[in-house]
């Protein structure tokens, strides 16, 4: 649910850090797996690749931050379901909801994940 008065360019701001976070947790969450991979001769050189993405997500998340902070904006709950993902933000004292689906959040994290490990140009799988 939009709130009155929202830009299309919040909304976009909105979206994008909630899909910050999420690709950040993935990212995390593989390199913690890729750590305990004992079949791999070198762990450590996979999960610095994914660290330095990682790292590169939280800058684009903090500036995204920032501008958000700036419009008024404040994320204030994320929650997970059967569906996809839902937020809750608050924008000048409204109160507004963003679904993003299992579908899109995973289309749109691949290719963050893609960009983030350098290999945008990689086609997408269909």
């Amino acid at each position: 649910m939009k709130v009155p008065g929202m830009t299309e360019e919040e909304l976009v701001l909105i979206r994008s850090v909630i899909l910050l976070l999420i690709t950040r947790r993935i990212l995390q969450r593989d390199a913690r797996v890729l750590k305990e991979c004992s079949t791999l001769r070198n762990p450590e050189l996979y999960t610095d690749m994914i660290h330095i993405a990682e790292q590169r997500a939280c800058l684009i998340q903090e500036e995204i931050g920032a501008e958000l902070q700036q419009l008024g904006i404040t994320l204030i709950g994320l929650r997970q379901d059967d569906h996809g993902v839902e937020a809750e933000y608050l924008c000048r004292e409204y109160r507004g909801h963003m679904k993003i689906s299992w579908q899109a959040l995973q289309r749109e994290t691949s290719f963050r994940i893609r960009a983030y490990l350098g290999s945008a140009g990689v086609p997408l799988p269909m």
